[in-house]
């Protein structure tokens, strides 16, 4: 992603606390879990290296990825964004199985929903998992391991004979696709250099934005046509394809391949600033977990934006519960078609990406360039990263009003259709202005804990929403159902406004602001 004082990047769009793990390597000396001096000192010299091998060789060194030829670099963009994609498709694809799991074993809306559910809080495991794995043994393994792992669990939701057995197995593959899908934007940076970055960051964060809104379309005519099983085997076949493609990929993470270079050649690994692999877990749990949850507690700013963005996404996940049951009781669609509603979904979401990269062109690089011409190194306010968020806050409001008070039989279906549109769009919008603005304004360490506490909160509401939308629905009214949503819409827009407005004197309060701007 691009750093707050690299001019000439065109702004990259981050998923994760853990896009900036080589920013996060440059500044592990900080000391999140105190260790003593001694043992820091003894860390390293157990483990002296030659110069040589503790950086690349040189700007031309042919084992750094981002000396690779172009269309290996491209290749490498794949095998995450499939592996994100089958993990956010996962989510949704069941969706418009519930009611005949409702019927099967005789439950309750709400308990045929907890599979989506229970897969959607496993998701948020993601940066808590991947962090520990992908610096133990590389992103490659993570890959190679991810989507295997998710393929097994998902075969075995397939097969469940019971409600118990499927959410269990439904938990534990989102678990397994989890790590893939919190470090595929990382992988992006290790191929591409900063001013290369924009088109493949921007498909590559498509990828887990599209599966939600073609999980339903998917979900929809394999139930019919196959089966409700089929929702879960379909997902299988995505994960082989990334799995073969991941087979052909390499390691791509920068201390990994130093290190293995090292044991090649016969030189001790790279001195590390952790005295053994227990303090660093503990370090990298700091940073994923526990961290995280201090600054959801303690800074305004990652609680407001945190609280803003997860409202946000538990609106899309409520959908999944709440197009069927509008759609199908007003209009009369049948459970193919009321898949089809979710492509708008994903229109407006591609719609996100040509506005945040105008908004960075025409918006956010004149402020760079404005602060280089001022004698500085290009370093702007972490605050001008919000612009697409207060662009796209209308878009949610729009969209939900719009739904709410057409959704009826003397409208034609179109309108409530078209009004998931600038919902998506918002959405998106406010998630990577939100992510961008967090890394900016706390840096690496802090920022990869920000956004960590962004997405734990965004899971955590996002799965438990649809267990009571469809009692909201049929006891409040479409009308007014989705009006109240448009309502606490409203009432969070003034949050990427007021954080532009005084985000620097909020920022200046804080123990973890380390931008300095």
């Amino acid at each position: 992603m691009a750093d707050s004082t690299q001019s000439s990047s065109t702004a990259t769009l981050p998923t994760n606390g853990h896009d900036r793990d080589e920013d996060l390597e440059k500044e592990n000396t900080f000391d999140p879990i105190d260790l003593p001096n001694g043992d820091l000192e003894k860390g390293k010299a157990e483990q002296q290296a030659p110069p040589a091998i503790l950086d690349w060789d040189g700007p031309d060194d042919p084992d750094n990825p981002l000396n690779w030829p172009q269309w290996k670099r491209n290749f490498h963009v794949i095998p995450p964004a499939i592996i994100s994609f089958a993990a956010t498709l996962g989510s949704s694809i069941y969706a418009p199985a519930f009611p005949t799991i409702m019927e099967k074993w005789n439950v309750s809306s709400t308990v045929a929903l907890l599979p989506l559910t229970l897969y959607v809080l496993a998701l948020g495991f993601g940066p808590i998992l991947a962090a520990p794995l992908s610096e133990t043994y590389g992103r490659h393994v993570v890959y190679l391991s991810s989507a295997p792992l998710g393929a097994l669990f998902t075969m075995g939701a397939g097969f469940s004979q019971n409600i118990q057995t499927l959410c269990i197995l439904r938990f534990f593959s989102g678990l397994a696709f989890s790590p893939a899908l919190a470090i595929g934007a990382g992988s992006i940076a290790d191929v591409n250099k900063p001013e290369h970055r924009a088109v493949p960051s921007a498909l590559y964060i498509l990828s887990p934005f599209l599966g939600p809104a073609l999980g339903p379309v998917i979900g929809a005519f394999v139930t019919v046509r196959k089966g409700w099983r089929w929702t879960q085997w379909t997902l299988i076949f995505f994960a082989i394809f990334a799995f073969i493609l991941t087979i052909f990929a390499r390691e791509t993470h920068k201390s990994t391949i130093l290190t293995r270079r090292a044991k090649r050649l016969g030189h001790p690994p790279p001195p590390s600033p952790f005295p053994n692999r227990s303090a660093k877990i503990r370090f990298l749990v700091t940073v994923t977990f526990i961290r995280p949850l201090n600054m959801l507690i303690t800074e305004p700013i990652v609680a407001f934006l945190s609280i803003y963005v997860s409202f946000n996404f538990s609106v899309l996940f409520a959908f999944f519960a709440a197009f069927p049951y509008v759609f199908k009781s007003v209009y009369g669609f049948t459970t193919e078609q009321a898949g089809l509603v979710f492509l708008a979904i994903g229109v407006g979401s591609a719609l996100a990406v040509p506005t945040v990269l105008a908004c960075d062109f025409w918006l956010y690089q004149p402020k760079v360039r404005e602060a280089k011409r001022n004698g500085g190194t290009g370093g702007v306010a972490p605050e001008y990263r919000l612009y697409p968020a207060m662009i796209g806050s209308f878009g949610l409001p729009i969209g939900l009003f719009w739904f709410a008070w057409t959704a009826r039989s003397d409208v034609s279906w179109a309108s409530p259709v078209v009004a998931a549109i600038p919902f998506a769009w918002g959405n998106l919008s406010i998630f990577i202005a939100a992510a961008t603005y967090l890394i900016d304004a706390y840096q690496a360490l802090n920022g990869a804990s920000a956004v960590a506490a962004n997405g734990l909160l965004r899971y955590t509401l996002g799965g438990v929403f649809p267990l009571f939308t469809l009692q909201m629905y049929r006891n409040l009214g479409i009308d007014w159902a989705t009006s109240l949503l448009g309502f606490i819409a409203v009432a969070l827009m003034p949050v990427p406004w007021v954080l532009f407005k005084f985000g620097k004197q909020i920022r200046k309060r804080s123990a973890y602001d380390m931008s300095n701007l």
